[in-house]
């Protein structure tokens, strides 16, 4: 299993509005290392959610339902999109001032590469994530 961790505005779209859908299509993405991050995305990936924007924190945990196929958003180009569905909102939000200055999770891409919205975590940041949310699976 690979984690990964895809962001949102929550005034975009927020973790409530996706708890509430129930499954999304995780379309726009229009960066080329983005789409190749959803490309590697496989059935079952667990997927960080984060706010971007105000509150910058890790709100909640998906998984991956579909692998990546064309976005139907995209008008042309060759852009791709997974589906995700919620599986938790996190105990705690983790806001990003933790995270880098966290020694296991200061080295994330989210830190490294802050404009990426879709980027891989491993698993011991993962883990990490968990434990700082309080979250058990």
């Amino acid at each position: 299993m690979n984690y990964w961790l895809v962001k949102s505005e929550p005034e975009a779209y927020s973790w409530a509005q996706f708890l509430g859908e129930g499954e999304t299509a995780w379309t726009g993405v229009r960066n080329f290392a983005a789409r190749n991050n959803l490309r590697t995305m496989k059935k079952d990936d667990r997927v960080l959610f984060y706010h971007s924007g105000e509150t910058k924190s890790v709100v909640g945990l998906a998984r991956v339902t579909r692998e990546a196929y064309p976005d139907p958003t995209a008008k042309e180009g060759n852009w791709s999109v997974v589906d995700l569905a919620p599986e938790k909102t996190l105990t705690r939000p983790v806001v990003l001032a933790v995270i880098k200055s966290d020694k296991a999770l200061r080295d994330m891409t989210l830190v490294k590469q802050s404009r990426l919205s879709v980027t891989p975590v491993t698993p011991r940041q993962f883990a990490r994530l968990l434990a700082l949310s309080e979250t058990k699976l």
